[in-house]
């Protein structure tokens, strides 16, 4: 009784696998390292002191996917796989509705040919579009103002489609909102390829010395500074509402069998009052110069939180200054990511 992991590779997967396997799961892992590492899944071993059993491949290929969930026994997938940057996604629409629309579709034709029918879909606050009201709830009404937002917000109307085509399919659809962070031990973190499109790697590459300054997209924003409002959430407790939400697919029925929830912690930082944070964790200076909004950015963005303390009898219990402090651990101890070994 394995549990699939697509994506489990990269920041998000890796700190999933930590998790399922501490809880006692087996794990596969299916990534095809577009911007993920294999060293992650050594720090995973390291970490966990348990290997990871994983198969480079992509998930549009449906034989690589069936082949995988027959030859490990899977029970269920945990779906991280996908493209997942807001301004990217405005460049090259076309690739993010090939690799997470078609993507999700293939994984969904192979666990229909393998009789697995639990999947947990890592979804995005960026489903409810510009904010009709704070904070978010769950019965927010939907829209997308970016590529990357349509494609998770068109994966949940597929998902509604398939379980309601057979009671025997079990979906958790899990909202979250800006994960943020890196296990304690500093071995697995935030690593992205490139030029880093979210806001907390950047920040600490420009504390550690790789880049030269921090640009902040838009200070006219209706906002307590003019900067965007988001509601950072730890990586790890992230992860443990995975692990709550893969256990509540047990208490679901024919009748009652989806659930969507938010994960976030229900407080919105600015970008200034996250740079301000980082300054005194690292203790180190941040410069910043002010940028165009970009395309596709709202003003301000948090949770509502009761429906997962409800239903998954999760919160988040991590707060701004253990966001901070990990993610510095991590970017000291790994100052070129993984391709550098730790330092």
């Amino acid at each position: 009784m394995t549990i699939l992991i697509t994506g489990g590779a990269g920041y998000i997967g890796s700190h999933c696998c930590v998790t399922f396997l501490e809880a006692g799961h087996d794990v596969v892992v299916l990534d095809n390292f577009s911007n993920s590492s294999p060293e992650s899944l050594k720090r995973i071993t390291a970490i966990t002191g348990k290997e990871v059993a994983h198969e480079k491949g992509d998930i549009r290929d449906r034989a690589t996917l069936e082949r995988v969930l027959r030859t490990y026994n899977c029970t269920g997938v945990i779906h991280f796989a996908g493209l997942k940057a807001v301004g990217e996604s405005t460049e090259v629409p076309l690739s993010y509705y090939a690799n997470n629309i078609t993507g999700t579709l293939e994984l969904l034709a192979a666990m229909g040919a393998c009789n697995v029918r639990q999947l947990i879909f890592s979804s995005s606050a960026t489903v409810y579009g510009e904010p009709k009201f704070l904070p978010l709830t769950e019965d927010h009404p939907l829209s997308a103002t970016n590529p990357y937002g349509r494609t998770k917000l068109m994966i949940e109307e597929i998902l509604g489609d398939v379980s309601a085509s057979h009671p025997s399919w079990r979906f958790g659809i899990l909202r979250y909102f800006n994960p943020v962070g890196a296990h304690k031990s500093g071995l697995i973190g935030e690593d992205p390829q490139g030029v880093p499109n979210n806001l907390m790697p950047f920040v600490s590459q420009v504390a550690s010395g790789r880049r030269d300054k921090l640009s902040v997209f838009g200070n006219d924003y209706d906002t307590r500074d003019g900067t965007g409002v988001r509601d950072y959430i730890h990586v790890v407790d992230l992860v443990e509402g995975h692990l709550r939400a893969y256990e509540a697919l047990a208490s679901l029925t024919d009748t009652d069998n989806s659930f969507t929830v938010n994960l976030g912690t229900g407080t919105g930082y600015s970008v200034l009052e996250m740079v301000k944070a980082f300054e005194r964790a690292s203790n180190q200076a941040i410069p910043y110069t002010i940028a165009p909004r970009r395309p596709g950015d709202v003003a301000e963005v948090y949770a509502d939180t009761n429906k997962a303390a409800d239903k998954l009898k999760w919160t988040a219990d991590r707060g701004l200054e253990d966001m901070c402090s990990d993610t510095w651990n991590w970017a000291c101890k790994n100052p070129k990511g993984y391709d550098g070994s730790s330092e």
